[in-house]
Protein backbone atom coordinates (compact mmCIF):
# COMPACT_ATOMS: atom_id res chain seq x y z
CA UNK A 1 0.00 0.00 0.00
CA UNK A 2 1.39 3.36 -0.68
CA UNK A 3 -0.32 7.04 -0.48
CA UNK A 4 -0.48 8.75 -3.85
CA UNK A 5 -0.06 12.78 -3.56
CA UNK A 6 -0.63 14.61 -7.15
CA UNK A 7 -1.51 17.31 -9.22
CA UNK A 8 -4.50 16.68 -11.83
CA UNK A 9 -1.91 16.96 -14.53
CA UNK A 10 0.50 14.29 -12.80
CA UNK A 11 -2.24 11.59 -12.64
CA UNK A 12 -2.35 8.91 -14.75
CA UNK A 13 -5.17 7.94 -17.06
CA UNK A 14 -6.02 5.00 -14.81
CA UNK A 15 -5.59 6.92 -12.07
CA UNK A 16 -8.15 8.95 -12.40
CA UNK A 17 -10.17 6.38 -14.13
CA UNK A 18 -10.22 4.48 -10.77
CA UNK A 19 -10.30 7.91 -8.76
CA UNK A 20 -13.99 8.39 -10.32
CA UNK A 21 -14.74 4.93 -10.04
CA UNK A 22 -14.55 4.84 -6.73
CA UNK A 23 -16.20 8.32 -6.12
CA UNK A 24 -19.42 7.08 -7.96
CA UNK A 25 -19.20 4.00 -5.60
CA UNK A 26 -19.08 5.76 -2.70
CA UNK A 27 -21.04 9.12 -3.41
CA UNK A 28 -23.71 7.98 -5.58
CA UNK A 29 -24.20 4.79 -5.58
CA UNK A 30 -24.01 4.11 -1.86
CA UNK A 31 -25.23 7.08 -0.84
CA UNK A 32 -28.07 7.51 -3.68
CA UNK A 33 -26.91 11.16 -4.10
CA UNK A 34 -27.20 12.41 -7.73
CA UNK A 35 -24.70 15.18 -8.62
CA UNK A 36 -22.40 16.37 -10.52
CA UNK A 37 -18.93 15.00 -9.64
CA UNK A 38 -16.75 16.88 -12.53
CA UNK A 39 -17.75 19.85 -11.28
CA UNK A 40 -14.29 21.23 -13.15
CA UNK A 41 -12.39 21.71 -10.11
CA UNK A 42 -10.58 18.63 -9.86
CA UNK A 43 -7.96 19.77 -12.24
CA UNK A 44 -6.88 22.87 -9.78
CA UNK A 45 -6.92 20.38 -7.69
CA UNK A 46 -4.22 18.36 -5.45
CA UNK A 47 -5.26 14.51 -5.20
CA UNK A 48 -4.37 11.81 -2.35
CA UNK A 49 -5.45 8.15 -2.26
CA UNK A 50 -3.81 5.22 -1.10
CA UNK A 51 -3.25 2.34 -3.64
CA UNK A 52 -2.87 -1.54 -3.24
CA UNK A 53 -2.39 -3.72 -6.37
CA UNK A 54 -4.21 -1.12 -8.31
CA UNK A 55 -7.19 -0.43 -6.35
CA UNK A 56 -7.95 2.63 -4.53
CA UNK A 57 -8.73 2.03 -0.81
CA UNK A 58 -8.95 6.42 0.25
CA UNK A 59 -9.28 8.93 -1.39
CA UNK A 60 -9.87 12.82 -1.03
CA UNK A 61 -8.82 16.20 -2.99
CA UNK A 62 -7.10 19.20 -2.19
CA UNK A 63 -8.91 22.41 -3.40
CA UNK A 64 -6.71 25.34 -4.00
CA UNK A 65 -8.16 28.16 -1.89
CA UNK A 66 -9.86 31.03 -4.58
CA UNK A 67 -11.87 27.64 -6.08
CA UNK A 68 -14.67 26.64 -3.63
CA UNK A 69 -14.21 29.45 -0.58
CA UNK A 70 -11.24 31.78 0.44
CA UNK A 71 -9.44 29.07 1.77
CA UNK A 72 -7.64 25.53 1.02
CA UNK A 73 -10.67 23.28 0.94
CA UNK A 74 -10.81 19.77 1.49
CA UNK A 75 -13.71 17.25 -0.40
CA UNK A 76 -14.11 13.98 -1.78
CA UNK A 77 -13.21 12.33 1.29
CA UNK A 78 -13.81 8.95 1.08
CA UNK A 79 -12.72 5.14 2.41
CA UNK A 80 -13.60 2.13 -0.27
CA UNK A 81 -16.89 0.59 1.99
CA UNK A 82 -14.69 -3.05 2.55
CA UNK A 83 -11.47 -0.61 3.96
CA UNK A 84 -14.00 1.46 6.64
CA UNK A 85 -12.90 1.38 10.52
CA UNK A 86 -9.28 0.83 9.90
CA UNK A 87 -7.72 4.11 10.83
CA UNK A 88 -7.34 5.00 6.90
CA UNK A 89 -9.42 8.63 6.69
CA UNK A 90 -7.71 9.41 9.97
CA UNK A 91 -3.85 8.65 7.98
CA UNK A 92 -5.35 10.33 5.34
CA UNK A 93 -6.40 13.73 6.67
CA UNK A 94 -3.78 13.81 8.75
CA UNK A 95 -1.56 13.65 5.58
CA UNK A 96 -3.85 16.06 4.03
CA UNK A 97 -2.94 18.46 6.94
CA UNK A 98 0.34 18.33 6.88
CA UNK A 99 0.86 18.98 3.48
CA UNK A 100 -1.46 22.34 3.10
CA UNK A 101 0.07 23.36 6.01
CA UNK A 102 4.00 22.48 5.27
CA UNK A 103 3.84 22.57 1.54
CA UNK A 104 1.32 25.14 0.27
CA UNK A 105 2.08 27.36 3.33
CA UNK A 106 -1.81 27.76 4.26
CA UNK A 107 -2.96 28.24 7.93
CA UNK A 108 -6.77 27.57 7.41
CA UNK A 109 -9.05 25.31 6.08
CA UNK A 110 -12.18 25.05 4.93
CA UNK A 111 -14.51 22.01 4.32
CA UNK A 112 -18.29 20.91 4.03
CA UNK A 113 -18.63 17.84 6.40
CA UNK A 114 -21.25 15.86 6.38
CA UNK A 115 -23.24 15.82 9.65
CA UNK A 116 -22.68 12.26 10.54
CA UNK A 117 -18.71 13.03 10.21
CA UNK A 118 -18.90 16.53 12.65
CA UNK A 119 -16.96 14.72 15.23
CA UNK A 120 -14.67 12.86 12.85
CA UNK A 121 -13.51 17.27 11.50
CA UNK A 122 -13.74 18.18 15.15
CA UNK A 123 -11.03 15.28 16.59
CA UNK A 124 -8.29 17.43 13.66
CA UNK A 125 -9.40 20.69 15.20
CA UNK A 126 -12.07 22.21 12.58
CA UNK A 127 -14.70 23.97 14.18
CA UNK A 128 -18.55 24.46 13.06
CA UNK A 129 -19.00 27.66 11.05
CA UNK A 130 -22.45 27.21 9.29
CA UNK A 131 -25.84 26.20 10.04
CA UNK A 132 -26.89 22.82 8.76
CA UNK A 133 -27.87 23.22 5.00
CA UNK A 134 -28.89 20.33 2.62
CA UNK A 135 -26.34 19.66 -0.21
CA UNK A 136 -27.44 17.00 -2.86
CA UNK A 137 -29.62 15.94 -0.25
CA UNK A 138 -27.71 15.34 2.95
CA UNK A 139 -27.27 17.68 5.53
CA UNK A 140 -24.21 19.46 5.43
CA UNK A 141 -22.01 22.36 7.33
CA UNK A 142 -18.98 23.88 6.72
CA UNK A 143 -15.51 23.69 9.07
CA UNK A 144 -13.12 25.60 9.23
CA UNK A 145 -9.76 24.85 10.91
CA UNK A 146 -6.99 27.09 11.47
CA UNK A 147 -3.68 26.43 12.89
CA UNK A 148 -2.59 27.86 15.93
CA UNK A 149 0.19 29.86 15.62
Amino acid sequence: MIWVLKKFEELKIEELYKILQVRSEVFVLEQQCLYQDCDGKDEKSYHLFLEDNGEILSYLRIILRGISYDEVSIGRVLVAKDRRKKGLAREMMLIAINFIERKLNEQSIRISAQMYLVDFYKSFGFKEVSDVYLEDGIEHVEMLYSKEL
